[in-house]
């Protein structure tokens, strides 16, 4: 049997906000591509309202982020650095190469300036472990560190130490060597040292974690920690919308995972890996985990680990990331976007928009990923400056610009741009149309076939446009079609609706037009998929009878569907001759008449007397 190919996915490269860059990625909905690519801004838009215009009319839009070269992750400290996606991480930064603090944020951009993570553990979860230590009497003669011994607590068993630091003689200062836990009021201080006399020094307990009340109890020590013979692993760990970029409300919590482990072998109650380092990675919208914290025995094994490292009120709990930047891709940069469509063995995409990128860019994609690939394609509009505020120019420009591009059966050009209202930022803007001209071909394969044409009143109706930046007139309609350019048109009381259904094909020929195009897409992609099944089988009278009896039902469906005239399968003995045989190829020749779409319609009308009979006119 021959299987059914896809016809209606789209594919699109462009400038987001957020996401992953250089890295295609699925998108089924306008609500789905806010949440992986973020709200368009003010300046950043026209490739979101694009490829949102596509999912006006289809679920399957292949999405590539590009961003400049300057572009970088936002990050808990030291110098920014760019991450576009897992493999990247992955490849250079999964080791904690980066020495950047804790986190950087997913994806780069200025966006990530938003984020704040935060986490805790039995440390500093609540408001029962040793803060700081003030030396009130430095003492004097201290030759070495002395012995500080700090009180046992309230309730439980962990108990804080201290280190101090002697200068001259003098203690001055005392650094937490671990917080404790269980201290319902300040514990008292104990220096000793055979040397020294004299110095004294009191205890600050913590406040309690300001997350703490998004979880429903303090992290200890996890199930798995706890077999291995371990202790103090657990954390909690959240992410926040610090100022609101995200979701409109500054303090928002975006995530939360409470339960992790510190133990890099850590498991969960169904088998997962539980290290907190691989749940951000694998789980987390937002962020990367990148390095530990400085002098903590996290990432060892529980195994290996009697006791993990507290947090304690020294270590940055609480994190805002900072030096995000934006950086708008080059056409280089978009080209190499395009790239990623051009294995036709790895990436199925039958519809690809070029936005409003430049010419040169959309010539890049019909040379290099839609001619190569002979199975897409690809639609592109005017640059915005022929038609948007160029009264009594719009047909010349749109002309000359088509003179840009390779003509080619594979490409698609349309005649101009859409007003419509931009609901992320209340506003209307000017949006190419490709977007949608790619929407009505997945109209024409959702409601008829592939091989019917996407223009006209049934099919070519442009969705959520108020108006059109040119609408072009009949005599303009004639001179654009004649060039090749396929006018959208708006028509008072029918709406907007594309006229016209050629391929920039610029020599005579049915691949000419969109519909036999596609319909010769469907019927070499499809018979191609079934074909394979022929490799490696003997070259003989029972295979050639086989893949006949593949491929003539599937024609006949096809013609009962409108899509051809007639055909005819030759697969026998006249090609496949013995130079063929002894060469181990294979050959099917498909004859096939496509079926036309109408541009053109001529109605005649006569004037007849009263009196006369319409049998008697027609014989």
């Amino acid at each position: 049997m021959v299987p059914a190919v896809a016809t209606t996915i789209g594919g699109i490269v462009g400038d987001f906000r957020w996401g992953p860059a250089h890295q295609i990625i699925n998108i089924d909905s306008e609500n789905n591509l806010v949440a992986v690519f973020g709200k368009p801004s003010t300046s950043v838009f026209l490739d979101f309202m694009t490829a949102s215009s596509f999912l006006a009319y289809g679920s399957n839009n292949l999405i590539v982020r590009e961003v400049g070269e300057d572009a970088t992750n936002a990050v808990s400290e030291g110098t920014a650095i760019t991450i576009k996606n897992r493999d990247m991480y992955d490849a250079s930064y999964a080791d904690e190469q980066g020495s950047v603090g804790p986190w950087a944020a997913k994806y780069p951009g200025a966006l990530g300036n938003s984020l704040k993570v935060s986490m805790a553990d039995l440390g500093t979860f609540t408001n029962t472990s040793v803060a700081s230590f003030t030396v009130t009497n430095g003492g004097t003669g201290y030759s070495d560190e002395p012995v500080v011994t700090v009180a046992n607590p309230d309730t439980g068993v962990l108990v804080a130490r201290g280190v101090a630091t002697v200068v001259g003689g003098v203690i001055t200062s005392i650094a937490i060597a671990y917080p404790g836990y269980g201290y319902n009021t300040a514990p008292t201080v104990t220096i000793t040292d055979s040397t020294g006399t004299g110095a004294t020094a009191t205890t600050t307990l913590s406040t309690a974690w300001e997350y703490a009340n998004q979880f429903d109890s303090a992290p200890s020590t996890t199930a798995y920690g706890s077999d291995a013979g371990s202790a103090l692993d657990e954390m909690h760990i959240v992410v926040i919308d610090e100022d609101g970029a995200f979701t409109g409300i500054a303090g928002t919590v975006l995530e939360k995972y409470a339960g992790l482990s510190k133990a890099a072998d850590a498991k969960d109650d169904v088998n997962q890996s539980n290290y907190y380092k691989n749940v951000i990675n694998s789980r987390s919208k937002y962020i990367w985990s990148m390095d530990h914290p400085t002098g903590k025995n996290w990432g060892t094994n529980a195994v290996d680990t009697a006791q993990f490292s507290l947090l304690n009120a020294d270590d940055d709990v609480s994190i805002s990331l900072v030096d995000g930047a934006d950086a708008s891709p080059s056409p280089a940069d978009i080209q190499d976007g395009y790239s990623l469509f051009a294995n036709d063995e790895l990436i199925d995409v039958s519809l690809i928009m070029t936005s409003g990128h430049e010419l040169a860019t959309t010539k890049w994609v019909i040379d290099n990923v839609a001619d190569v690939r002979k199975d897409c394609l690809v639609f592109a509009s005017p640059e915005r400056g022929s038609v948007v505020n160029n009264e009594g120019s719009e047909v010349n420009d749109i002309k000359a610009d088509l003179e840009e591009l390779t003509r080619s059966s594979y490409a698609v050009m349309d005649s101009g741009w859409k007003y419509q209202y931009d609901r992320y930022n209340d506003r209307y803007v000017y949006v190419p149309l490709n977007g949608d001209i790619a929407g009505t071909c997945v109209i024409a394969d959702v409601n008829n076939d592939p091989w019917f044409s996407p223009a006209g009143y049934n099919r070519g109706t442009i969705k959520n446009a108020v108006k059109l930046s040119f609408s072009p007139k009949k005599s303009e309609r004639d001179e654009l079609y004649k060039a090749g350019i396929n006018p959208v048109v708006g028509f008072p009381g029918n709406g907007i609706v594309l006229f016209g259904d050629k391929t920039l094909l610029a020599k005579p020929s049915a691949f000419n037009r969109i519909n036999v195009r596609r319909l010769f897409i469907v019927l070499e992609k499809a018979i191609a998929t079934a074909a394979k099944y022929q490799l490696f089988e003997f070259n003989d009278a029972f295979t050639r009878a086989q893949f006949r009896s593949l491929v003539e039902p599937f024609l006949r469906d096809v013609q009962g569907r409108r899509g051809i005239y007639d055909f005819r399968v030759v697969c026998d003995e006249s090609n496949n001759t013995a130079e063929v045989i002894d060469a181990n190829e294979f050959r099917a020749d498909i004859f096939v008449k496509p079926a036309k779409s109408i541009n053109f319609i001529t109605l005649t009308f006569v004037a007849t007397r009263t009196g006369i009979s319409f049998e008697e006119l027609g014989a």
